[in-house]
């Protein structure tokens, strides 16, 4: 894990021979996708054997990655395995998880910085920032028309059923439609 916390933070999870997992924070019975879903969510935990004591955490998350990549969409190419599983008993095995660990750092703090990049790039862009206005004037102007779903305006109540009412309250949009679109005939020039 990316996020090394103090032993206190780390979660035990206890395998039972029945193959069902427990978490001994909660006091529940969880599964490898509960187990997946605390690797993203950056939780700590360590796995062990509820007999023996003996640490599994590698051979579950192996079984969560195993998992992922028959149900979901294949993340590790098969070139890759084969290079990996080439590597057991190779004299540079040793070395392999420092590296492979290093890289994988490596990796996620350039995705930090393209996505700050991103960020940044479009708040300075101009066409940017006249994008999110019309974005802005646009959900404005929907809300005008469609109150939110479930409300009903206060004065609906009050509202004389009279045609003359109703004309007068369109007008009233149609001459903000047409000052909101000025605006953006203004933005775009």
């Amino acid at each position: 894990m990316a996020n090394k916390n103090n032993e206190g933070d780390t979660v035990v999870i206890k395998k039972y021979a029945n193959r069902r997992l427990y978490n001994t924070r909660t006091s529940s019975y969880i599964t490898l996708d509960h187990l997946a879903q605390m690797v993203k969510d950056n939780v700590d935990f360590k796995v062990t054997d509820a007999k023996t004591g003996a640490d599994l955490t590698h051979t579950i998350l192996t079984q969560i990655i195993m998992e992922e990549e028959a149900t979901g969409e294949q993340m590790l190419p098969t070139n890759f395995l084969r290079q990996l599983i080439s590597m057991y008993g190779n004299s540079m095995q040793a070395l392999l998880p420092g590296y492979l660990e290093a890289s994988m750092e490596h990796f996620r703090e350039n995705q930090v910085k393209l996505r700050k990049a991103i960020e940044d790039s479009i708040g300075a862009n101009p066409l940017a920032q006249i994008a999110q206005r019309n974005v802005e004037l646009f959900k404005a102007a929907a809300a005008a028309f469609a109150p939110a779903a479930g409300q009903q305006p206060a004065r609906d109540a009050e509202r004389p059923t009279a045609p003359a009412a109703e004309g007068g309250e369109l007008d009233v949009l149609r001459q903000q439609m047409a000052d909101m679109q000025k605006k953006l005939d203004q933005l775009i020039k």
